[in-house]
């Protein structure tokens, strides 16, 4: 029988703890194993609770979201934590990136986005929503033009193939059924991706894909 995942609920308002406690709480293969109501509560939920992911509300007191993610992850990096926040602006979302959020959300997003969020970061992977997903193309700007050997160097053709798809928002489910490879092969490929890049995540890769400019889809 597969584990349950272990959920903390990050969040000020103690209704908004509750619809999601609700939400999660209904589904068999989640549990929800605390709450916290500030930033520095939910470090501490981290330690003392081991949870497999955190949904973080941003605007917290005293100690936010962003500041409590990064607190987080520098002493469990295993976590994973979905930003969960009413607002749609840029410098949160990429604040909680580089923070080291594998996951992004808005608060009046439907269930269903929240619950596959919570079991993709869970997974292991990164999942920012699909709203956010589009938002990557207007915020970094257009580079000068250069051939994909000139990006990256370091990379192989196939390496930097696959970054090109995460930055694209694919899964790598997606990426190998794409390029007809096992699922396995495409994991090999980027831990070597964030080897080389010197990255510690998917997050931080799609980053430094998108200033370089790959992510952006062939029309």
């Amino acid at each position: 029988m597969e584990s349950t995942i272990r959920i903390v609920i990050a969040d000020d308002h103690a209704v908004v703890r509750e619809g999601l406690r609700a939400v999660l709480g209904s589904e068999v293969d989640m549990e929800v194993v605390g709450e916290a109501a500030t930033g520095e509560e939910v470090v501490e939920r981290a330690t003392e609770l081991k949870p497999d992911v955190i949904l973080m509300d941003i605007q917290m007191p005293n100690v936010n979201g962003i500041e409590a993610t990064r607190r987080i992850l520098e002493a469990k990096p295993e976590v994973g934590i979905v930003v969960l926040t009413m607002f749609e602006d840029d410098d949160s979302v990429f604040s909680a990136m580089r923070a080291g959020a594998r996951g992004y959300v808005l608060k009046g997003a439907p269930p269903s986005e929240i619950l596959k969020v919570v079991r993709a970061v869970a997974a292991g992977e990164a999942h920012f929503g699909a709203e956010i997903a589009k938002r990557f193309v207007d915020f970094f700007p257009t580079p000068t033009p250069a051939s994909r050997e000139q990006t990256f160097p370091e990379l192989t053709a196939r390496e930097r193939e696959i970054l090109d798809l995460i930055a694209q928002g694919h899964s790598n489910a997606k990426i190998a059924a794409r390029l007809y490879v096992s699922r396995k092969t495409v994991g090999n490929h980027i831990s070597h991706i964030f080897t080389k890049l010197q990255v510690a995540d998917r997050a931080q890769a799609i980053i430094r894909a998108r200033e370089a400019g790959l992510g952006r889809e062939d029309t």
